[in-house]
């Protein structure tokens, strides 16, 4: 059930149903707070905490997906409200996400953190948007979570004045037009300053987004929530990939790449895939597995495809890579024409990939995964027939490649790079997206 009101569309995900209350949304008084005491009474309430995260045209859609997936698998009432004039925006490189609000219908709501995604010219957009200035400065004055990554700590905050005595970081190439606006730049991952958070790009957000949940509700939820994603802990140093039987995987031109996405698949995995893979000039088709091309992703991120999946089965690809998550990688394996394009990319010799999930529920009982070292999200791995190598976060072998889940997306995704392009490459992409 969805409840529209001229007010805002609040979506609850402590269940991943949507359930909001309608006095949630009225406007109500909030006592302002210390910046200490803030921090101290988030983490003794257990409710669910009203998290807004405003999207627009050329957000940066892995900092916006991240921050809402992570948000919402803590419990956290997350809207995500497009400062633009329609639902849908679309974000840098291509990828396309309808947001459940206007922000103009979220001008009276009360939220515990506002949290705004970097990308430009998506940060522009937000700081053109008047009514968000209003609503991140009003935060502001009542003593309530406010963050920014990427660009927005200094496009946004900063040139709001939200940032004044206080110590910041965003992305290195804002450092400069950040520094008038804040007491200190920092070059800090994630900088925790009172009831400030920012942090620095897409490399850096997944921690970001970790940071906000232990705000919110304390370190216990926080690594709960951490845990299962399979975070990586050693940024210092290069993805590794545990590679057998090399082979060289060529295209002609492209390489033209097909991401398929059903109602389920996980958001997070799915759009850094594609964010990345389009980054290296590789051809991605987003193509939707469902009737229409809207889907639902796991925690509710509404993400739309380039295609249906019967007009992607027409063309020819030089890898088919499945993003995990339980609900789309069931719809994957029931998907005949998709399980029958992946049947012919193996038979053919071309390359072929999943990540968490799909690796157990869609390649392995389809007998893709015969004679192959794999991987796969940690719980599901009792049902690879061959666990040997299921520790290792990017497992390559010969055309076939396999990834744990959300945490080791980034690496998953720069491997491909690396075996289409060339390391090289890969790692000038990790660095431009401080993966380490």
């Amino acid at each position: 059930m969805v409840i529209s009101l001229h007010l805002c569309h609040v979506t609850t995900h402590s269940l991943l149903l949507h359930t909001p209350l309608a006095h949630n949304l009225l406007p109500r008084k909030v006592p302002s707070l210390t910046k200490r005491f803030f921090t101290t009474a988030a983490t003794m309430s257990s409710s669910p905490k009203k998290v807004l995260v405003p999207i627009a045209n050329g957000s940066e859609p892995m900092e916006a997906v991240i921050t809402i997936d992570v948000l919402r698998r803590s419990g956290a009432d997350v809207t995500v409200a497009s400062v633009d004039k329609q639902l849908r925006v679309d974000a840098c490189h291509g990828v396309k996400i309808v947001a459940d609000s206007l922000i103009s219908h979220c001008n009276y709501a009360v939220f515990d953190l506002i949290t705004l995604p970097g990308g430009m010219p998506g940060a522009t957009n937000l700081k053109d948007c008047g009514i968000l200035e209003n609503m991140v400065k009003k935060q502001a004055a009542d003593g309530r979570l406010y963050a920014a990554v990427c660009a927005s700590p200094a496009v946004a905050l900063g040139s709001w004045g939200l940032l004044k005595g206080l110590k910041a970081t965003c992305y290195p190439s804002f450092m400069e037009q950040l520094a008038p606006s804040c007491a200190t730049t920092v070059e800090s991952r994630v900088e925790k300053d009172g009831i400030v958070v920012t942090s620095r790009g897409p490399g850096t957000t997944m921690e970001f987004a970790v940071a906000l949940v232990e705000q919110l509700y304390g370190k216990e939820k926080a690594d709960e929530v951490a845990g299962p994603m399979v975070m990586r802990t050693n940024h210092g140093d290069e993805y590794t990939i545990t590679e057998f039987n090399p082979m060289k995987w060529t295209f002609d031109n492209g390489p033209e790449i097909l991401v398929p996405i059903a109602n389920g698949s996980e958001e997070m995995e799915a759009v850094m895939i594609i964010d990345i893979l389009r980054r290296a000039k590789a051809n991605v088709v987003v193509a939707s597995v469902e009737d229409k091309l809207e889907i639902v992703a796991s925690r509710k991120v509404k993400l739309v495809a380039d295609m249906l999946l019967d007009e992607a089965a027409k063309l020819s690809f030089d890898l088919i890579v499945l993003p995990g998550g339980l609900g789309g990688a069931q719809a994957f394996a029931n998907s005949e024409k998709l399980v029958n394009l992946l049947k012919k990319q193996k038979e053919s010799n071309r390359p072929y990939g999943a990540i968490c999930a799909s690796p157990a529920l869609v390649l392995e009982p389809h007998g893709l995964l015969k004679g192959k070292k794999a991987t796969a999200f940690p719980a599901l791995c009792s049902k690879l027939s061959d666990q040997s190598e299921v520790e290792n976060r990017v497992v390559v072998d010969g055309n076939l490649i396999t990834s744990r889940g959300p945490g080791t997306s980034m690496e998953f995704a720069l491997a491909i790079v690396e075996k289409f392009f060339g390391r090289n490459k890969a790692l000038e992409l990790a660095k431009i997206m401080l993966v380490s």
